[in-house]
């Protein structure tokens, strides 16, 4: 908009705690806030059109945090825990076969068994409904997108992005001003690679003496199989072909209740190559001899893509900043090799919930409440992440057989003795620093997608059901165009186009020149753009309210 319009002032409501990001975390913080003291006025912010909307996750869960949350959940009849684990399985896979690890060999922390495969938005869903009982106002179809401060530089709230802009800039016909939720603790869950996350570890300087964060892409479908065909609890996850072992990344298959299979892969974002393409890799995977035939006469129901943290201990940031703290994947909780973040998600939001709780009884506000920061290490989360800490960097240091070994190893001696012959290894560069020149490596040929077991990407985000109204600023902002052309496209042969999972980057050649094409409507909001270009270029920020993707039971 130019800069002379004059806004109106926004509207502004006041609650004891501010919570943005309706996933596990800030449900669950909501939930303990409200269990500690009900007097308590929580609000929590979600930029979906309904909570859930754009949860994606495997999903085995470890119910360690729902334990603690919600006690007697298990004598609900509607909660969404419908598939405990009974079967694990670990294979690595060549380009024709495949050779089953023993379980015996896996440390025991890798074991499933007693955890639940869920749809980890029918979960939120159903946390949402606990946390409104309770009282919590949950506001979805509102995104985030300042962060608010006092003269003293404290956060005291965030404010919704405002609507009705046009795509000019300019203010339309059904323009709103966005609203400002002022608290006296701001809780930012937004999940990976969050958008004020990223501007409040960025003022500041939360990642200070940490580790770089490190990212992977998750890539899923939601197929209904034939009943011969499914075996309800089977987890298996396998590694190998089709990325080889230079490339990180593995796969899972996951059979939940009703003939459903979730198939996912997730493939590392400090890969090198820039003609890797993880949605085609995903694809390939499906047509392997130890996976196709699961998918004999199925149907494929869902689609979506999601990044993941994969950083660890040696990664989180500082947690507590002066007016509030970072919890559940924004903060980065996810244990790598078991494929798990939720447990911890809880846990944080918990863990942010009762400091908190505290600092309000004790008449205090906006100030920082260090107690979230110097306590986590030493809580379930912090010992669940430091036995796997040195997994992540010895698979990117070694590939995938030998770092795979090592890291089991390692874990193995975490687990028996308390400590690792390792100390605490490095990430090193970021996974945007990790793209080498095209002029380094050679193309990569997939096969056309068959439409019956392997599909194309625009016919995947059309099962994604995701929405973005055309006539408003492009939410994938480019910072120098000029950059883009000179380096992304010809030094790095134009990855975007092949790194997004929704088809949402081209590079089209018009009146003679080669142009930078943003298909916005596409987006998935997976984040993997913000992340994996390799100039930090392209900078994501949520779209107007209650758009993108709507996942059903993801």
């Amino acid at each position: 908009m130019t800069e002379t319009t004059e806004l109106p002032e926004r509207e502004s409501m006041e609650f004891d705690v501010v919570i943005v990001g309706g996933g596990p975390a800030g449900l669950s913080a909501a939930i303990r806030l409200k269990q500690v003291n009900p007097e308590l006025s929580v609000v929590v912010l979600e930029k979906g059109a309904e909570v859930g909307a754009h949860i994606l996750s495997g999903a085995v869960v470890d119910p360690i945090g729902i334990d603690r949350l919600l006690p007697d959940w298990r004598s609900e009849s509607d909660h969404p825990f419908k598939t405990e684990v009974t079967a694990d399985h670990f294979l690595v896979l060549g380009p024709a076969g495949s050779v089953r690890l023993p379980n015996v060999l896996m440390p025991p922390l890798m074991n499933n068994h007693g955890n639940y495969i869920v749809s980890l938005g029918l979960v939120c869903r159903w946390l949402a409904s606990h946390a409104e009982a309770l009282g919590v106002e949950i506001y979805p179809g509102f995104a985030a997108t300042e962060v608010l401060y006092n003269d003293e530089g404290a956060v005291i709230g965030v404010a919704t992005g405002d609507m009705g802009i046009d795509k000019s800039g300019e203010l339309g016909p059904n323009y709103t001003r966005g609203m400002a939720l002022i608290g006296k603790y701001t809780l930012i869950g937004e999940g990976v690679r969050g958008s004020l996350a990223k501007q409040l570890i960025a003022k500041f300087d939360l990642s200070k003496g940490r580790e770089p964060q490190k990212f992977g892409i998750g890539l899923k479908e939601l197929w209904q199989v034939k009943p011969e065909h499914h075996k309800p609890g089977l987890v298996q996850h396998s590694f190998g072909w089709p990325l080889g072992f230079k490339t990180g990344g593995g796969s899972f298959l996951y059979h939940l209740e009703d003939n459903l299979v979730a198939v996912g892969f997730v493939v590392h974002l400090n890969y090198k190559n820039p003609y890797l393409h993880p949605f085609e890799e995903f694809q390939r995977f499906k047509t392997h001899p130890a996976i196709r035939g699961t998918f004999e006469g199925a149907k494929r129901l869902s689609y979506g893509a999601r990044a993941i943290t994969e950083g660890g201990y040696q990664s989180v940031p500082k947690l507590s900043f002066p007016g509030g703290a970072l919890i559940g994947c924004s903060a980065g909780f996810v244990n790598v090799p078991r494929i798990k973040g939720s447990h911890n998600a809880v846990l944080s939001g918990m863990l942010a919930a009762d400091k908190i709780a505290a600092a309000i009884a004790s008449g205090r506000a906006n100030d920082e409440v260090v107690e979230i920061e110097s306590d986590w290490r030493k809580s379930d989360i912090g010992k669940d992440l430091k036995k796997v800490r040195n997994v992540k960097p010895l698979w990117s240091k070694f590939g995938t057989a030998i770092g795979v070994a090592l890291g089991g190893l390692d874990m193995w001696v975490n687990t028996l003795f308390g400590f690792s012959f390792f100390g605490t290894l490095g990430h090193g560069k970021t996974d945007a620093e990790s793209l080498e020149p095209a002029a380094q490596h050679q193309k990569i040929d997939y096969p056309k997608p068959d439409g019956v077991l392997t599909f194309d990407r625009l016919s995947s985000v059309f099962l994604s059901n995701t929405n973005h109204e055309e006539d408003q600023p492009v939410h994938l902002q480019v910072k120098d165009m000029a950059l883009q052309k000179s380096s992304e496209h010809d030094i790095y042969a134009g990855p975007s186009a092949r790194y997004c999972p929704a088809g949402v980057y081209e590079w089209v050649e018009k009146d003679g020149k080669d142009t930078f094409v943003i298909n916005a409507q596409n987006c998935v909001h997976c984040k993997t753009c913000d992340i994996k270009d390799p100039n930090q270029n392209i900078n994501w920020v949520p779209p107007q309210g209650g758009e993108g993707p709507v996942y059903p039971n993801m």
